[in-house]
């Protein structure tokens, strides 16, 4: 028997993004997220819920655009503060030994040492209660040659990337392979 708990901000999996921004004097910033993932598939778009409070919000609602870092397991404890401290108090790159990147495309900074980047330039935002959810239009992905398969494309059990549980407030790592998308439940 399923027993109910409420309703709380609890999906799984959720990521753990570094969404990138520069302030208001230019400064590169980025502050790591949950809330997010694909809202659409042509054109190509995230979505990621900010609060209004974060020094971020107000670097992508000025630039119109933001950056996703995606950090591999290596990079969790940076990741993880990118989290817990704000832009406004201290240069988060700095303090973490990461590289700000300035994207070609958009004006919004990535690190550069996590594997996978999604440079987005903001298509909405819808004020929801407590947080603003920001679609963001994909532009390019920009990937490590080390992460990317025979086809080009990137590999999850290369990238290693950082999973979020919102209910223990633990990452996690990615599981083991299941079976093949569109494919496994023709067997049902």
């Amino acid at each position: 028997m399923k027993q109910s708990i409420g309703a709380k901000p609890l999906a799984f999996p959720t990521p753990a993004w570094v969404v990138g921004t520069y302030d208001m004097n230019g400064k590169p910033n980025g502050m790591t997220a949950a809330w997010g993932g694909i809202c659409c598939s042509n054109p190509p778009c995230i979505s990621v819920s900010l609060r209004k409070a974060t020094y971020s919000y107000a670097g992508i609602m000025e630039n119109r655009a933001f950056t996703v870092s995606i950090p591999s397991e290596a990079y969790v404890k940076q990741a993880d503060y990118f989290g817990i401290t704000s832009g406004r108090d201290e240069d988060k790159f700095e303090a973490t030994c990461l590289t700000p990147v300035r994207s070609e495309l958009v004006p919004a900074p990535y690190v550069g040492e996590f594997p996978v980047i999604l440079e987005c330039k903001l298509l909405h935002n819808f004020e929801i209660g407590l947080h603003t959810l920001f679609v963001g239009e994909i532009l390019d992905i920009k990937a490590d040659e080390s992460v990317l398969d025979e086809k080009g494309n990137p590999d999850i059990e290369k990238i290693r990337p950082v999973i979020y549980n919102p209910g223990s407030r633990d990452y996690y790592g990615i599981g083991c392979n299941l079976g093949k998308a569109f494919s496994i439940g023709k067997d049902c």
